[in-house]
């Protein structure tokens, strides 16, 4: 675990890797709250009373991949990131039960328990399909909806590389092997940084040894995966017309999960929906370029009168 003053320095240092100048440098608040008789953590990001942006994070990962952006965020708004069931400091599910719709239900219950009125979502991968649920229901209850390197068609292949990243000797002898495998499986990282990052998602065991975080099981439901993503890819295309909020829908530049025509596709079936591709990204853009992703949602926001 990084300690307050390692974060903070942490948080200046990927701040200056990535080019941008933070308007002041604090910790986010860390909170519990029970939604479904199951137990999440989230961070506040302070400023209560301006509009919500509730983040949610892809899979594997944890709320903390977000804290540049709230950082960047935090004067003009109030930024909330989720730790989804299963990762990061929230509960595992006692019955394995990490589908769509018990997802959808978390963002439901988040949303209501904290009586945030209007938010904006953004939301990556994972929490993206999650989002996509929400606002299929909620569509007129959101300002808005930004999907990172996400939509209801992606390629197999790109996911399957990532699948198979979280899933391999999910139990290390150091932090520092966690750190190796992940340098090669995204070379373009600062590994200094990429090391810190890593402790919010890593746990020590008694032994000594290191893992991830986040729940196993999840990654184990049965029946076909592929044959599951594409119904609910056919799904949520069939239904787009529902969600009429405004929503940006952002592609890494050289994501190979998601392309420019599956995010083409979606964005011109969304009754008001539009794409950018983020330069110099990958599938997780807020880690590979959070100052592009921040220009492409900055003027999205002021757009939508947030």
């Amino acid at each position: 675990m990084l300690t307050d003053a390692e974060q903070l320095e942490h948080l200046e240092l990927t701040a200056r890797h990535a080019g941008l100048d933070l308007p002041e440098i604090v910790l986010p608040e860390s909170h519990h709250i029970v939604i479904h008789r199951m137990r999440f953590h989230y961070l506040d990001w302070g400023a209560a009373g301006r509009p919500p942006i509730v983040f949610l994070h892809g899979g594997g990962l944890n709320a903390h991949t977000w804290d540049i952006v709230c950082l960047m965020l935090r004067r003009d708004y109030h930024c909330l990131a989720l730790d989804q069931r299963g990762h990061g400091d929230s509960a595992w599910e006692p019955t394995s039960d990490y589908s769509h719709e018990s997802q959808v239900g978390d963002v439901e219950g988040f949303v209501a328990k904290l009586k945030l009125h209007k938010p904006l979502i953004v939301a990556h991968s994972m929490g993206g399909f999650a989002a996509l649920g929400y606002a299929l229901r909620h569509a007129a209850t959101l300002s808005g909806l930004v999907l990172v390197d996400v939509g209801p068609e992606l390629d197999f292949t790109g996911a399957k590389r990532i699948r198979d990243f979280i899933t391999q000797d999910r139990v290390l002898d150091s932090v520092d092997a966690f750190v190796e495998r992940a340098m090669a499986f995204n070379p373009r990282r600062d590994p200094v940084l990429l090391r810190r990052s890593l402790l919010h998602n890593l746990r020590q065991l008694p032994n000594g040894k290191w893992t991830w975080k986040h729940d196993p099981n999840r990654m184990s439901m049965v029946g076909d995966f592929a044959k599951e993503r594409l119904a609910r890819a056919k799904q949520i295309l069939e239904s787009a017309h529902q969600i009429t909020c405004p929503t940006l829908v952002m592609r890494g530049e050289r994501s190979d999960v998601f392309s420019d025509e599956h995010a083409a596709k979606f964005a011109a079936a969304l009754p008001r929906g539009r794409w950018v591709k983020v330069p110099n990204a990958g599938h997780t853009i807020q880690g590979d370029n959070p100052a592009g992703l921040l220009e492409a949602l900055t003027p999205f926001i002021r757009e939508i009168g947030f």
